[in-house]
């Protein structure tokens, strides 16, 4: 399984985002993924269904050691008793001892970073979770982020797909030694209709899809396209095998915006 290395984690390249995944859905895609060999899972408080993930992964017979499991804390449990508390309830839904990533699904500037990213250090001291990160991190952030944390960072999770160029986040992610977890890395499906992929695809008999999460991998970018179709899974995954050249990494970046992004909400902080 192809990783990607950062400040003591190994995160498994692709991964199954779980977002908008519920009941017996959940569970089984997440079962069914880890047996066609994906070992990243990503979940979050918010999806209000980290007890299926857990299912899923117990379901599935690989052994937990195996797989990377990520959750997120929600925003209004960033004061640092709240982010201890919240985290065991996480873990009690999953019915596991620890994660292998917790991490700040959104910035909240009510709270201040320093105190939520010290609860955040605590989780990982007391054996919550085996590595700490942030997500919907700016620049700005990552470096105070990076600057306040008493223990490593090891990635920001972030929308990165064609459409949305993250450059920016992608350099500072880089220079701090954190990886970059991208969401939606297909846009939600939208990649499909984009001529440039497809016709790059053509050449290597590959989806558009399959062309895009390969144009991340070859960034160093983890992927965690979110599916409730089996036969996608094998697709999403069936991406080690051809390489993009300079030129078709260069086309697919022309067409990146700062205008691209498709998620979006009021309490977002100012993007780059």
């Amino acid at each position: 399984m192809h990783t990607v290395e950062a400040n003591g984690a190994n995160i498994p390249a692709i991964g199954l985002g779980t977002w908008e995944l519920r009941d017996r859905a959940c569970a089984r895609i997440v079962e069914q993924a880890l047996r066609l060999g994906y070992r990243h899972i990503d979940t979050a408080q918010i999806y209000e269904n980290e007890r299926e993930v857990g299912e899923g992964v117990r379901a599935s017979g690989i052994k937990r050691a195996d797989v990377f499991v990520t959750t997120k804390v929600w925003t209004t449990h960033f004061a640092p008793n709240d982010l201890l508390r919240s985290t065991k309830e996480s873990l009690a839904r999953l019915r596991m001892t620890e994660v292998d990533l917790l991490l700040l699904h959104w910035p909240n500037p009510q709270v201040p970073l320093e105190e939520t990213l010290g609860g955040l250090v605590e989780a990982r001291k007391l054996g919550l979770t085996r590595h700490i990160g942030v997500s919907n991190f700016t620049v700005a952030l990552i470096e105070e982020a990076v600057t306040k944390a008493a223990a490593p960072l090891v990635c920001n999770q972030v929308e990165y797909h064609p459409y949305l160029d993250q450059n920016k986040v992608l350099a500072a992610c880089h220079a701090n030694g954190l990886a970059l977890v991208a969401y939606s890395p297909v846009a939600k499906g939208r990649v499909k209709n984009a001529e440039a992929l497809n016709r790059i695809g053509a050449r290597y008999r590959k989806s558009a899809a399959q062309v895009c999460l390969r144009w991340l991998i070859q960034q160093d970018v983890v992927a965690i396209p979110r599916t409730s179709k089996v036969e996608r899974l094998s697709e999403n995954l069936d991406i080690f095998d051809f390489n993009l050249t300079d030129d078709e990494m260069t086309d697919i970046f022309a067409m990146g915006t700062r205008g691209g992004r498709i998620t979006d909400f009021g309490f977002a902080p100012k993007w780059d």
